[in-house]
């Protein structure tokens, strides 16, 4: 996890006493953002709709901004936070998860049960990505700004915004955390204790195991952040 936070920030290219934007405060998002502050970020706004996570980003000196609260005119409100232009970056940690969108959400669901071969095929052409959490980074960058894509996007997608990434002088960044490439240094910088994971959950003891234990996570319930599985105890 931390590999990756760090790569997305390090896309993120955050001018020393920048200013960025995390979209999705989950386990990178959350970390991205601590780390972008660790690095230097004068403003980092975080942007979720589950309470517990923007409590816990605002603990640790994260501006939050409830999606459910703000919605369409979030744009708006990054401005009114930066003079006006938008943060000089944006970290899309959310991906092709969509709140909100009831189909969409079936479509991700249904592979799950269906075989390897269909399922990799249902999801590479059923065009089921939502773009709302692109279009958002796209609107509150500012001009000649950063975007660093580290949420996935597994599918097909809605058509991409060019002109208004032309427009605005957009550079846009992407991509797995290669994580050998960034392992050594984000362990060498990163000294301050951190507690990441908020639930350990052996196998047996758990109830419902470990299915539940990931169902826990994946519905956002019980304030978990991510979850250890300690084999044989």
């Amino acid at each position: 996890m931390l590999p990756t936070a760090w790569q997305a920030v390090a896309y993120a290219d955050v001018p020393p006493g920048g200013t960025v934007t995390v979209l999705g405060l989950g386990p990178i998002g959350d970390m991205a953002a601590r780390i972008a502050l660790h690095k230097g970020a004068s403003k980092v706004i975080g942007v979720d709709l589950v309470p517990e996570r923007l409590r816990r980003a605002r603990s640790r000196g994260v501006e939050v901004l409830n999606l459910k609260e703000h919605g369409k005119d979030l744009g708006d409100r990054v401005r009114d936070l930066t003079d006006g232009r938008g943060t000089d970056a944006v970290i899309d940690a959310v991906g092709m998860e969509a709140h909100g969108a009831p189909l969409t959400k079936l479509a991700q669901k249904v592979p799950g049960f269906l075989p390897d071969a269909i399922a990799q095929k249902m999801m590479t052409k059923a065009g089921v990505d939502s773009m709302a959490a692109f279009d958002t980074a796209v609107d509150v960058v500012r001009r000649g700004g950063t975007i660093s894509l580290s949420g996935v996007y597994g599918g097909a997608v809605d058509p991409v915004p060019m002109f208004s990434l032309f427009d605005k002088q957009i550079q846009l960044r992407m991509g797995q955390a290669n994580v050998w490439r960034w392992v050594e240094t984000s362990s060498r910088s990163w000294t301050t204790p951190t507690r990441s994971a908020s639930t350990t959950s052996p196998p047996t003891p758990c109830p419902g195991g470990r299915p539940q234990a990931y169902k826990t996570f994946q519905d956002k319930e019980d304030g978990m952040i991510k979850t250890v599985l300690t084999p044989g105890r």
